[in-house]
């Protein structure tokens, strides 16, 4: 009985390795066309699927062995808080020790670190250094510190070239910041020959990126016609949608357009609105309150109620819900002399006897 008991045991074995056997001829012949496959990495699939913990509990013997990539992912879930208590002491050790291993991303992090003093004392010399490192390990962010670093000239050598160099490598990298700053730079000729048309350009594709500053100054441009061809349509509506991202300058800037109707439909409503939006972080502008003196007080009171729970809509009376009515017998109301009590009731008695009654029953009565 017991050798019977092995034999499907051993069919079964016998039937999957022709088709094992066929996977590794696949397998091969993948390698030969496609080149030899990076081995998953199920520390890190686990926490691109928010399984932090699991990710951890699989990255850390790797890690303990000096893989970089397993120590910067500890870090990043201790600097994050992510599945565990946010550590930032933690994540800077972690993030030490895969630098030391060779991670530019590891290396950037702590320089960050140490520019903002996180987890390890502030000291932004350390923190250039970092970045230089990273930098010229090809790590894109760090490459846009570093030029801001040389344009301070502080905690590296004051050099606009070498930024302008620094700063377009990132922006070619589609970094939105670094597309903004380049594209200021090619306006101001700051390291570099001043060029209108293409700073513009860069400061274009930082705004449709999403960076709100530059859909304000590309918006600009498109006013003032500088570098663009003037296009006060595009112009307010770039200015729309940086005010939709809650920035105070676009907010002031679109209310005046649409108290004027320049470039948008004329509507003062909608003016006052985004003023008082703008007037909320602190920018007052007289001009445009002689743009909205003529406002009816039934709009002007609209505005304020929209502004007051932007981005969400009033509460209207139509949304409001209705109180259901109410099925079966009422009961009375509090105040209803018929469920009055009966008993006068002293909350400090002088005396332990029995309080005096109306005359009445001193039964409960039901309400």
């Amino acid at each position: 009985m017991k050798n019977a008991r092995l034999l499907p045991a051993l069919a079964f074995a016998g039937m999957a390795l022709p088709a094992l056997a066929q996977g590794n001829v696949a397998d091969q012949i993948s390698d030969s066309v496609f080149g030899p496959r990076a081995p998953t990495d199920y520390a890190y699939g686990a926490y691109q699927r928010g399984y932090f913990l699991t990710a951890l509990e699989l990255a850390l013997p790797r890690a303990e062995q000096g893989d970089a990539a397993a120590q910067t992912l500890i870090a990043e879930i201790y600097a994050r808080g992510l599945g565990v208590a946010q550590n930032a002491e933690r994540a800077a050790g972690w993030y030490q020790l895969a630098s030391n291993n060779g991670d530019r991303l590891a290396t950037f992090e702590l320089g960050m670190l140490y520019q903002d003093g996180v987890g390890v004392p502030r000291n932004r010399q350390r923190a250039a250094e970092l970045f230089t490192a990273s930098a010229e390990a090809g790590y894109i962010p760090a490459k846009y510190n570093l030029a801001l670093l040389h344009v301070e000239g502080v905690y590296a050598d004051p050099n606009l070239t070498r930024a302008a160099e620094l700063m377009k490598e990132a922006a070619d990298a589609e970094l939105p910041e670094a597309l903004y700053d380049y594209g200021a730079m090619l306006l101001e000729g700051a390291g570099l020959a001043p060029d209108i048309e293409q700073g513009a350009d860069y400061i274009r594709r930082a705004a449709e990126a999403g960076l709100a500053d530059a859909q304000v100054d590309y918006a600009t441009l498109l006013y003032l016609g500088q570098g663009v061809e003037r296009d006060i349509e595009a112009a307010a509506s770039w200015y729309g949608v940086a005010a939709g991202q809650g920035n105070v300058v676009a907010q002031n800037r679109y209310a005046k357009l649409l108290a004027v109707g320049e470039g948008v439909t004329l509507d003062l409503e909608e003016a006052a609105m985004w003023r008082a939006l703008a007037r909320r972080q602190g920018l007052t502008d007289p001009d445009l309150d002689r743009l909205l003196v003529s406002i009816p007080a039934e709009a002007l009171e609209r505005a304020e109620e929209r502004a007051r729970f932007w981005p969400s809509t009033p509460p209207s009376i139509e949304t409001i819900a209705t109180v259901p009515t109410v099925v079966g017998p009422v009961l009375p109301s509090p105040t209803d002399a018929d469920n009055a009590p009966t008993q006068v009731v002293d909350p400090n008695p002088a005396s332990q006897d029995a309080p005096e009654t109306t005359g009445e029953s001193t039964e409960t009565q039901d309400p």
